[in-house]
């Protein structure tokens, strides 16, 4: 396929001029799936602050933590392909409605048992938009939709972490605001959604394909698989910064503002990995990116070993250009091999192996660290890590050689 012939948009779209991109609509979806991860990360600084004024125990925060995760992998599993055959626009909706509903949860939540119902609500609603958004965005650009589908999460997560902990110090007895303005921000999308022109077709069979299953395009599945391992260690990564990560960060320095700029600084710096290599070809994508989440996984253990702030930080920088470089190569090496109508399975399937790597381990690593200790268990994570890049950056290589 050609440069031109993959960058023109489907027939679907029929506001769009051959060759050029939709801005609006790509601003549109970026700003849309950039809020959504935002929502989902600002609860993470406030967590503290719940567990010390309801009194949970770090066991419980371990499976509000599994409930968000297990929700967004049903929404992939169920609604995954749904986009392929209601398009793209309906299913869009309906995620903010339910995210929005959600985020009303949070606002009111008065105990832990809120937590779960919000955090429920959320993930299935994340789950939901990241496919249909993400299949929105190729049908509008396939390289720019890419380029989005990779980088608003990452710099969503950080936003939405950096806002919710300065909410958190400024109005530390008001913790719902942040969550009423997400509110204000994802009505604004929605209306913005409407506007957009449909960029998918309607095919029957909505009702088969929420059927739970992985559906992986024929002729994409080798690469899948292929691309695994990356998959695995990137989202693994961003597990561990979002689970383990800041109480890690917290008993290296002792410090709460450093946990947090920790996790921004590895989202932030994903993101730049994801910019800076774009014009890249995939594979150089995967080498640098195996090469630097190794790097700065064994940078940050041994920053936790000399308690090196300084060290954790730097790690932090340099496993996150892995994360970004790593996870746009994989994409990058996929999303060719889908035809139009099967971008949202595809993308599904994808998703699903990524929030496995990013919620089991951690959720294993929460339980293990309440009995084995925390750096016993951020050891054992961080091998796991560097095992995981070093077998990518070796099918990489292999990869190459046998070309």
């Amino acid at each position: 396929m050609s440069s031109s012939q993959a960058s023109s948009p489907t027939a679907a779209c029929t506001t769009c001029t051959a060759g050029a991109a939709p801005v609006r609509g790509l601003a549109t979806l970026a700003l849309t799936l950039g809020t959504f991860f935002a929502a989902s990360s600002a609860p993470t600084p406030l967590y503290r602050l719940y567990q010390q004024s309801w009194g949970f125990s770090s066991g419980t925060l371990t499976l509000v933590f599994a409930v968000y995760a297990f929700s967004l992998l049903l929404a992939l599993l169920t609604t995954g392909a749904l986009s392929d055959h209601l398009g793209r626009k309906p299913v869009i909706l309906t995620s903010l409605v339910l995210e929005v509903a959600s985020l009303v949860v949070f606002a009111q939540a008065g105990d832990v048992r809120m937590l779960f119902a919000a955090r429920l609500l959320q993930g299935f609603a994340t789950g939901m938009a990241s496919a249909a958004i993400g299949a929105a965005l190729l049908d509008l650009h396939r390289e720019r939709g890419t380029l989005i589908s990779t980088m608003s999460p990452m710099l969503g997560m950080a936003v939405g972490i950096l806002v919710a902990g300065e909410f958190a110090q400024l109005w530390r007895n008001q913790l719902g605001l942040v969550f009423w303005l997400l509110v204000l921000l994802l009505v604004a999308a929605g209306t913005a959604v409407l506007a957009m022109p449909e960029t998918g077709l309607r095919r029957p069979g909505a009702l088969a394909a929420m059927r739970p299953r992985v559906r992986i395009p024929v002729q994409a599945r080798q690469a899948f698989f292929q691309m695994l391992p990356m998959s695995i260690a990137v989202w693994a990564l961003g597990g561990f910064y979002l689970s383990l990560g800041p109480s890690m960060i917290r008993s290296v320095t002792g410090s709460e503002l450093a946990a947090s700029f920790g996790i921004c600084i590895n989202m932030l710096s994903a993101a730049a990995g994801i910019w800076t290599l774009r014009g890249h070809a995939p594979r150089t994508m995967l080498r640098f990116g195996g090469g630097a989440l190794f790097a700065g996984v064994a940078l940050m253990l041994a920053g936790a070993h000399f308690h090196s702030l300084a060290m954790v930080l730097g790690a932090s920088v340099v496993a996150g250009t892995g994360f970004g470089s790593g996870f746009q190569g994989a994409l990058r090496s996929m999303i060719p091999l889908a035809a139009a109508h099967e971008r949202g399975a595809l993308l599904s399937a994808i998703y699903i192996a990524s929030y496995l790597a990013f919620s089991v381990p951690a959720i294993v690593a929460g339980v293990s660290a309440a009995k084995l200790g925390l750096m016993p268990v951020t050891y054992a994570y961080g091998s796991m890590l560097m095992l995981f890049a070093a077998l990518a950056l070796a099918g990489t290589w292999r990869a190459g050689a046998s070309r």
